[in-house]
């Protein structure tokens, strides 16, 4: 799991919020990841009531795309949007729900699991797009390329270095497949940190070009460092959607929302 522990998750928090009333420049994703403004109007920043904030993507205007190890059972969780002057403002969620299959352990040992949430909000949010809901192309095959995307942090253990939407592109290691697929920097090769998700990304989507535009086709759901060691700018783990789009679909339906 990308976050690295709740008094991290506390304070990187705590910075974030910080960061943005200050005006402080905010970053995300390690390894030196652009600014993506155009995927800024589309992730989100979600943050519960136990200290953890991660990243979800709009699939609808009042709906958001997120990971199941967000969203434990018994918290509370907001959005955080900013106004005009860059103020955060908090917005409640109406309902959350997760994978029925979700297994917490296996994502913390970095296995494949049902790590797919969805969150309703009351009222669609001013000035967001919702991004088109997707699966992988198949077949699957090593070296693929996709985009992620996410708000955590641009230094590992550094709040102040998140908040900002940030993405990079990634390829897929060998045997990707349905279950889980994992990405990695193709300038690093895992060899040393490079790109890749951190702290707070966790959530955030995973993007595919198809048909001239972009995707959701998964969620970021753990990461390493190089050499699969602890840390980030290694190895990032992504849930498919293939397997959970139609839970998606009937859960939207359950909440009135169209996709």
């Amino acid at each position: 799991m990308i976050q690295t522990g709740r008094a991290l998750a506390v304070a990187a928090l705590t910075s974030l919020l910080v960061a943005s009333v200050s005006g402080t420049p905010a970053r995300a994703l390690v390894g030196g990841a652009r600014v993506d403004d155009a995927l800024g109007r589309s992730v989100l920043t979600i943050v519960g009531s136990r200290g953890n904030f991660c990243s979800g993507t709009l699939i609808a205007p009042t709906l958001v795309l997120s990971a199941a190890h967000c969203v434990s059972p018994g918290a509370s969780y907001k959005i955080v949007q900013y106004d005009a002057d860059r103020q955060p403002q908090l917005l409640a969620v109406k309902r959350v729900a997760d994978h029925p299959q979700f297994n917490a352990q296996g994502i913390k040992a970095h296995r494949a699991s049902a790590d797919i949430a969805l969150l309703q909000l009351s009222d669609p949010l001013p000035g967001k797009t919702a991004v088109p809901l997707g699966i992988p192309l198949e077949p699957f095959e090593a070296g693929q390329s996709y985009t992620i995307a996410g708000i955590g942090v641009a230094a590992r253990g550094d709040g102040k270095s998140g908040g900002t939407v940030r993405a990079a592109q990634l390829v897929s290691t060998s045997h990707p497949g349905k279950l889980q697929i994992r990405l990695l920097d193709p300038a690093t090769n895992n060899e040393r940190a490079g790109l890749g998700a951190c702290t707070g990304d966790s959530g955030g989507p995973v993007l595919q070009q198809q048909n001239g535009r972009n995707v959701v086709i998964g969620v970021i759901s753990w990461s390493t460092g190089a050499k699969s060691s602890a840390g980030c700018g290694g190895l990032t783990g992504v849930t498919p959607l293939t397997l959970y789009r139609d839970w998606i679909l009937q859960t939207a339906r359950a909440w009135g929302v169209a996709l």
